[in-house]
């Protein structure tokens, strides 16, 4: 096991983090093969069970730096487009806007980069920090997930997919129940590349029951 070698001056959780880094295979991976995060391989697992992403696909990717699912999702043949507080490098088939997704004009922003035309998936990787308190980071977590949930709603297309970030505990029940109601499948995914330690898991929805307004 690789220890940090200049861990003078760190704080314990930092050294952690970084040695928990250096000895992780999906960070390996990633840098061998060229993707910007090892959360990209979270995708592509997820992908490999539910096949969410097709090719010519709008996408919409939430919580995108440092650009691990825009990565899987331009390489799909999808048009991506994502947003994140953190600034993210360019790449082709992606068009990325630094700002809080929180903010009012966010959805807007996004809507009209998809040029009125709606989206087929939503992905969601969106976090808070942790404080290490199971029952904050819970609900921290969940108003991040609601707030996609309700963008995913008013923009996808009939048939299309969310997928978000949540929590040990998974989604809350009555928002669990509204996503029975408006997509045919739903499903609580974590996938092997997502460390067993953590309490991340993802809900995966298909199959969006667009409502017609009046």
């Amino acid at each position: 096991m690789k220890k940090i070698k200049t861990a003078k001056g760190r704080k314990i959780s930092s050294i952690k983090w970084i040695e928990r880094q250096l000895n992780d295979p999906y960070v390996a991976k990633a840098k061998a093969e060229g993707y910007r995060s090892r959360a990209a391989y979270k995708l592509i697992e997820i992908d490999e069970k539910v096949k969410i992403l097709k090719k010519g696909q709008a996408v919409v990717d939430l919580g995108a730096a440092p650009g691990g699912w825009c990565q899987v999702a331009a390489a799909k043949g999808c048009h991506v487009v994502g947003i994140d507080l953190l600034e993210m490098d360019p790449m082709p088939g992606v068009v990325f806007f630094q700002m809080d997704f929180m903010e009012d004009d966010a959805p807007g922003v996004l809507i009209d980069a998809l040029g009125g035309a709606g989206a087929d998936v939503v992905l969601s990787d969106m976090a808070h920090n942790t404080v290490g308190h199971r029952n904050t980071d819970h609900t921290k977590i969940m108003l991040l997930v609601e707030a996609a949930y309700e963008f995913a709603v008013e923009i996808l297309k009939p048939d299309g997919a969310f997928l978000a970030k949540v929590f040990q505990g998974g989604t809350e029940a009555d928002l669990l129940a509204r996503m029975k109601k408006d997509f045919r499948s739903v499903k609580h995914i974590k996938p092997p590349s997502s460390r067993k330690e953590s309490p991340e898991t993802y809900v995966v929805a298909t199959g969006f029951r667009k409502t017609v307004k009046d």
